[in-house]
């Protein structure tokens, strides 16, 4: 097996990240390592990603081409995708790292979710309405505040100035579109994960590796009542809330009376009308 040889690993520097990061990793084995992707999938046995989120979405596609076991190293504002793989910090992705290139390895093949048409994979959760608004106004503020609450940090202004908007959304089952939602919303996060945000658990229920994805829609309520609800999402209680709506499917069809943003993993994707569905197994990844 190629774990009795010398392991070849990449390593992509995300934003913040530098390769005074990577001495850990590189003193604690023996790997051949190159800084950035791969050319080829035979190029590497292993890729880690040092950043958050943002910097896992923006190397989907290649990645998943490459289908080379991704370990995360979280150094980004969220680090969502790295906690809900079980990856709480940086001692955790060594510890992981060096398992990988001992005789015992641990991948596994988890889902991702994908939007056309744009065709952009995304990890954790793609959104619209107040979501994606305030997505767009973390984005804008310096890198330190965003690791530090960046998302709460957004919401009051965001709120202030929002309105709810129109979305049909469409949920297939028994391989045809059943209209599902068609009103004002506040938001609505399709989820393959259940956190988002900083460790918000819109979609408790969520499962990387169950074929589905899980929606979470929220009605047009009150400026007041929403931002009641926030705190609420942090410990996923806010299911039960009059107004929400939850349900799954593996895909769905979102349409508005005028174009809406859509956001994935806290990014700018496109504008509907999209499709939002999962790709199973699609990415390989280290765990613990």
């Amino acid at each position: 097996m190629w774990f009795n040889a010398r392991v070849r690993a990449a390593a992509i520097l995300g934003l913040g990240s530098s390769e005074t990061d990577l001495k850990p990793f590189q003193e604690s084995t023996q790997a051949k390592w190159v800084i950035g992707l791969p050319e080829g999938p035979a190029d590497a046995d292993a890729i880690l990603i040092f950043g958050g989120d943002g910097t896992i979405h923006r190397h989907l596609g290649q990645l998943v081409k490459l289908q080379r076991p991704v370990l995360v190293v979280p150094h980004g504002s969220g680090n969502d995708f790295a906690r809900a793989i079980g990856i709480r910090g940086v001692k955790d992705s060594l510890t992981a790292w060096q398992k990988f290139c001992s005789a015992n390895p641990h991948t596994t093949a988890i889902d991702l979710g994908i939007i056309t048409p744009a065709g952009r994979y995304f990890c954790c959760v793609a959104n619209l309405g107040l979501d994606a608004d305030v997505a767009r106004r973390a984005n804008k503020l310096p890198r330190w505040l965003r690791s530090h609450g960046g998302y709460v940090a957004s919401l009051p202004s965001a709120l202030f100035r929002f309105a709810a908007v129109h979305a049909q959304i469409e949920a297939m089952q028994n391989g045809a579109f059943t209209s599902h939602s068609n009103k004002r919303i506040s938001l609505a996060a399709f989820a393959n994960t259940p956190v988002y945000g900083g460790g918000m658990k819109i979609a408790p229920r969520a499962r990387f590796d169950d074929g589905k994805l899980d929606a979470c829609v929220v009605g047009d309520i009150n400026k007041f009542k929403l931002f009641s609800l926030f705190p609420t999402v942090y410990f996923g209680r806010h299911l039960n809330l009059t107004g929400v709506e939850y349900f799954q499917a593996a895909r769905f069809r979102v349409t508005g009376e005028r174009p809406l943003e859509v956001y994935a993993d806290g990014e700018y994707v496109c504008d509907t009308p999209v499709e939002i569905g999962v790709a199973p197994a699609a990415l390989p990844v280290i765990s613990l």
